[in-house]
């Protein structure tokens, strides 16, 4: 059953107490929206869709506040969620009452609320130090007095995610946090202050450095040794902090490369490799990184030893022997290092030989080496790279030619590069251009004018910004023109950044000062109104909906690879679940690929034109809450706040910049192994939803 599933895994990404609170979620999901609940329903299902239509009435605003009073106490939860992810600082005050609520879900859920709300100074009006102090003092106040640990974490990790904007604040801010700890000692406490130690000291670093104290408590968090899955996060999040102020001890970097956790192995690599001074002994750390047991943390060692300013012959060595891991993701990070070691015989021979190795390039999964080697050799031994150039332009595999636009570019091969710009796949066709952009610039206009004419949005962009600055005015600016009414005509919301494109061009050149930056976000003024819908557009809020997507789960096939489930977040991220259901039962992203993978970050696909530029026709809005991005976490792609175009990625690591700025709406239940070996356009099979399991 679902739960026992849930239970496993949630119990790995946080800490038993903050389970309760989520379980709490999915029981509401379950039986708030279940028939013993049909008489709270409407209220509900009005504080959901003035929250997706992201509030732009008084009415709508009207609706969610009453939720907020409400005696239901799952409506006031959604509408204090609302209220925050409407990121209006002036509606911090409606939010900070439920700080005192007699239900914990409710307080952490205010809390995390008001950090949301307050993200709204970030848009170019700055909080004054009065209000921003106000907000930290009532934070404060409920950390004081709160018993329960939870809810002291929530509110531990919002003080460290608010935008101050002077060093006192943030140094206030920072004896909150270091305060905090030294009263209470669970793993929820400890786990919500390094997520604010870590936040403070991402956002904060320009204002000021961290103190003694805090190097000292994150020092004491990162060295405690080997413990529950639940600690392993804390001392992860302790590393992140003090790897990016170069806080890191010579012990406990070596203490961490043994680690019983791999992701803190992993960050032991980065710390190694970015240690000042450069010392043996972190390398010796990264040397035995390499032969780590897992793969993230050999791809980790691999870079380290990239990055390191000596040793250059022993990360060529390495890399170089590393061409022959038995997991792919590492053999391709080795030969994309091979490119920094033309001096190194050995190196070069072994990317000649990769490139050579074609046989198998035809099948789904046997192009990658090939492929990268080819613009490793490029950098290393632009004569060897130039002679293989012609079997990869001719390659009937999009992805080779494309990787031969990318060497071309290296090699400044303006011819190749021309050619690849009148390729079929409009994939090769960007790259190529991109590539004539840095060699040929305003040379190759003609070029970049007529592909503006292409279906392609990613085209489009590509050659919109090419022409940025361009003295072909009146070729150039007709065509943009042209360009921009048909995208427009169009009204497709993911075309919007070959509009923005368009409209910045066009502005620098003074050809339209009714066209200016940033014009282009949307089509109506509503998102997902307009002639270029598809089935994909998000389908209405219903109770029913809701109901039959109660404890949901999703199964992906990836072709030729295997077979992972996701638990749906119904309850944090309604409206992305309902648009994923629907996509997917409606076999949207059947034989759709996954067009990015980024070891040791991410991997995203879902887009009709394999790539980043060509999603699903309408946007969705941003439901990010309190479900942070592990290792496993599912969120939505985009580029700028409620951009999303049903394109999934999903987090191969902990990753706790993207926390509270992509949606999580869903977390690998079991097959992350399988998720692991996904390689660049590897094909989704299907993806079915398991309802109400």
């Amino acid at each position: 059953m679902i739960w026992k599933s849930v239970t496993t895994e949630v119990t790995e990404v946080q800490t038993g107490s903050r389970f309760r609170v989520l379980r709490g979620f999915f029981f509401f999901v379950m039986i708030a929206l279940g028939p013993t609940a049909a008489s709270a329903q409407p209220t509900r299902l009005a504080v959901l869709q003035a929250e997706d239509r992201r509030a732009p009435t008084v009415n709508d605003l009207a609706v969610i506040r009453s939720g907020a009073h409400s005696r239901d106490p799952q409506t006031v939860q959604i509408a204090v969620r609302a209220l925050g992810r409407l990121e209006r600082p002036s509606l911090i005050p409606d939010i900070t009452p439920a700080l005192k609520s007699l239900l914990s879900e409710i307080r952490a859920e205010a809390a995390n609320a008001v950090g949301q709300a307050a993200q709204g100074w970030k848009k170019g009006n700055p909080p004054t130090a009065p209000a921003l102090d106000a907000v930290v003092a009532s934070l404060v106040g409920r950390l004081k007095v709160e018993a329960e640990s939870d809810v002291r974490s929530a509110i531990c990790q919002t003080i460290g995610r608010l935008p101050y904007t002077t060093a006192t604040q943030a140094e206030n801010a920072e004896r909150t946090l270091v305060e905090s700890a030294a009263r209470s000692d669970t793993v929820a406490d400890r786990l919500g202050v390094a997520q604010g130690l870590e936040a403070l000291v991402r956002f904060q670093r320009k204002l000021r450095s961290p103190s003694d104290d805090a190097i000292a408590l994150l020092r004491e968090f990162a060295g405690r040794g080997n413990g529950a899955a639940a600690g392993a996060r804390v001392r992860r999040l302790a590393l992140e902090a003090l790897i990016a102020v170069g806080a890191t001890t010579g012990d406990l970097r070596l203490a961490a490369s043994r680690d019983s956790d791999l992701q803190v192995r992993r960050l032991a690599m980065r710390a190694a490799s970015t240690a000042q001074p450069v010392s043996d002994a972190d390398g010796d750390v990264l040397k035995v990184g390499l032969a780590d047991p897992s793969p993230i943390v050999r791809v980790e060692a691999l870079r380290g030893l990239a990055m390191r300013g000596a040793d250059r012959d022993d990360a060529c060595a390495a890399a170089t022997a590393s061409t022959a891991d038995a997991d792919t993701h590492v053999a391709l990070v080795a030969l994309d290092q091979l490119a920094a070691c033309g001096a190194a015989p050995d190196a070069v021979a072994r990317l000649v030989r990769a490139v050579n190795e074609v046989s198998d390039a035809g099948a789904p999964r046997g192009w990658h080496r090939a492929a990268h080697a080819l613009v490793a050799l490029a950098a290393a031994a632009p004569d060897r790279g130039t002679a293989a150039l012609p079997q990869f332009t001719g390659s009937r595999v999009w992805q080779l030619r494309l990787y031969a636009a990318r060497a071309a570019a290296t090699l400044k091969n303006r011819d190749v590069l021309v050619t690849l710009a009148g390729d079929d796949d409009d994939n090769v066709r960007e790259a190529a251009i991109e590539g004539l952009r840095k060699v040929a610039g305003h040379d190759a206009d003609e070029t970049y004018v007529a592909e503006l004419a292409r279906p392609g949005y990613q085209v489009v962009r590509v050659s919109a910004l090419a022409l940025d600055g361009t003295p072909h005015f009146d070729r150039a600016v007709p065509a943009l023109k042209n360009a921009w009414q048909r995208l427009v005509a169009e009204g497709r919301d993911n075309s919007h950044d070959a509009r923005d494109a368009i409209a910045k061009t066009l502005a620098s050149l003074g050809a339209d000062p009714r066209v200016k930056p940033g014009a282009a976000r949307g089509v109506g003024a509503d998102p997902r109104v307009g002639p270029g819908r598809t089935h994909g557009s998000a389908p209405a809020f219903s109770a029913d909906e809701l109901r039959r997507l109660a404890a949901p789960r999703a199964r992906v096939t990836i072709r030729g690879v295997g077979t992972f489930e996701l638990a749906l977040f119904a309850m944090q991220a309604p409206a992305t679940v309902l648009r994923f259901a629907h996509l997917a039962e409606t076999g949207y992203y059947n034989g759709l690929t996954v067009h990015r993978v980024v070891p040791n970050f991410v991997i995203q696909g879902g887009s009709p034109g394999a790539n980043e530029f060509v999603g699903d026709a309408s946007f969705m809005r941003d439901e990010v809450g309190l479900w942070p991005h592990v290792r496993g976490a599912v969120g939505i792609s985009t580029r700028g706040r409620d951009t999303g175009d049903a394109q999934i990625f999903i987090d191969l690591v902990d990753n706790p910049r993207l926390d509270h700025e992509y949606t999580v709406f869903a977390q690998v239940l079991n097959g992350m192994d399988v998720v692991d070996q996904v390689l660049e356009g590897d094909v989704i099979e299907k993806i079915e939803i398991v309802a109400g399991q």
